[in-house]
């Protein structure tokens, strides 16, 4: 049984930091793709981060330059910290894992980010 639980979301001061992790089991989570997902109230989920099988990083424009994804394969954890944050990036985040060739795509949870005075 495949599961994705995400981890280390709460309520932070604007320009605070926070580091969620996302532990996935019942997959071979080094051949795995994985990325962070958000969703604030009334909009739509959006990519924040992405890191493929090989550590390639790739990240939204919103992101680029706070955030950081990494992936410890031996954990079978990713990361996201996540610095100098605003109150717009308060949203409920995802963690997936994606094998694009089999067609397999895994969601977590979410945990809830709130960025607030």
């Amino acid at each position: 049984q495949v599961q994705v639980v995400e981890s280390g979301g709460g309520l932070v001061q604007p320009g605070g930091s926070l580091r969620l992790s996302c532990e996935a089991s019942g997959i071979i989570f080094s051949v795995y793709d994985m990325g962070w997902y958000r969703q604030a109230p009334g909009k739509q989920r959006e990519l924040v981060a992405r890191i493929t099988s090989a550590s390639t990083s790739a990240y939204a424009d919103s992101a680029k330059g706070r955030f950081t994804i990494s992936r410890d394969n031996a954990k079978n954890t990713v990361y996201l910290q996540m610095n100098m944050l605003k109150p717009e990036d308060t949203a409920v985040y995802y963690c997936n894992a994606k094998r694009l060739p089999f067609n397999l795509n895994y969601w977590g949870q979410g945990t809830q980010v709130t960025v607030s005075k």
